[in-house]
């Protein structure tokens, strides 16, 4: 008896990293245990990972989940890259978020990340008629119909894929732009919350490869008067979830001193592009945050003023961010904050 486990990784790919997958059989049936799957090799010098005369790098399985693509005993497998000297790989950013996410466990961060997508069909937007523009966005937002919506079989098969697969998807819907989507990870702690954003992201390329229509995370995919593509980012410990002084504290210290362009500069290529003040952003130099401003860098939601607990939303991240960067910033900076307001 075997089963198919399609092995994931983030490949060295600059500025914006690229999945890569591959197909090892193995024999028996899945334990559903990552600790059963073995390590695996592959060739860095196509990834952007090794040069050719030392080729060589290592899979480490970290997530397993069910393969909705294949079915059955099928499984997906992501995994993070090691040199063969089993030391993490300098793209590894997940080894980079691990002790952070065990330094502030005790606080129990966790996060709901909003993956916006956007599909083309060729060079053009699904939607975009050719050689011109669809009408003004305005009316594609959450909407229904065949003038409005593009790509829906698409995207409901990919949530059919992510829930088979056991993801913790919490939402779906249309956005401002045509062939423009989103998708909602969360709420899950930093390192679930990544490895099922990476895993959900293979979902959407894999899933609409059946439909010949590819997905992009461009932040900007259309230049104009057309709203970028961002991953919206909640967080909240439970500090936050019990009150609002800590609310304001994590707010204010995402604006301290040079955080805020430490965070940006790495949230994702091209942040200045989507970032310019205008299609529900602030600009990428200047930090904010306020109650129900869509505008701002970070949004209190309104209910959350109100119940005088929760959490708050970074709005600068890109479509193109990687998660293991952005909880990483976020946790270590927050939380740090947090613990020595002694809000903890």
């Amino acid at each position: 008896m075997t089963f198919k486990a399609e092995y994931i990784w983030i490949d060295g790919t600059e500025p914006t990293a690229k999945l890569r997958s591959k197909t090892k059989i193995m024999d028996g049936t899945p334990s559903g245990d990552v600790t059963d799957l073995p390590i695996w090799g592959f060739d860095g010098s196509s990834t952007n990972q090794a040069e050719g005369h030392a080729s060589d790098r290592v899979l480490k399985p970290v997530f397993t989940c069910p393969d909705p693509i294949r079915g059955g005993d099928d499984v997906l497998v992501l995994c993070e890259v090691f040199n063969i000297d089993m030391t993490p790989h300098e793209s590894n950013t997940r080894a980079v978020l691990r002790p952070v996410a065990e330094q502030f466990a005790g606080q129990a961060p966790i996060f709901g990340i909003e993956q916006e997508y956007t599909f083309f069909d060729g060079h053009r937007p699904l939607g975009f008629p050719e050689g011109g523009f669809p009408a003004a966005q305005g009316g594609y937002y959450c909407g229904v119909g065949a003038d409005e919506i593009f790509g829906r079989e698409i995207v409901e098969k990919h949530l059919d894929n992510c829930l088979a697969a056991g993801l913790g998807i919490s939402g779906i819907n249309a956005e401002v732009m045509p062939g423009q989507w989103e998708f909602q990870v969360g709420p899950l702690s930093p390192l679930e919350v990544s490895d099922q954003l990476w895993v959900a992201r293979w979902l959407l390329y894999r899933t609409a490869e059946d439909f010949n229509v590819s997905a992009t995370l461009d932040p900007k995919p259309v230049k104009g008067d057309w709203n970028g593509a961002g991953a919206h980012t909640n967080f909240s410990t439970k500090a936050m979830r019990e009150g609002y002084e800590a609310i304001i504290t994590a707010c204010e210290s995402l604006g301290e001193g040079s955080k805020p362009l430490d965070h940006v500069k790495n949230y994702g290529a091209g942040i200045d592009d989507r970032l310019t003040g205008l299609h529900e952003t602030a600009p990428w130099n200047e930090y904010s945050y306020g109650v129900s401003d869509r505008g701002a860098s970070v949004r209190i939601p309104w209910q959350v003023e109100q119940d005088q607990k929760g959490y708050i939303e970074d709005r600068r991240p890109n479509a193109n961010v990687d998660p293991y960067v952005v909880t990483r910033l976020i946790v270590d900076t927050c939380c740090t904050a947090l613990e020595k307001a002694d809000q903890v």
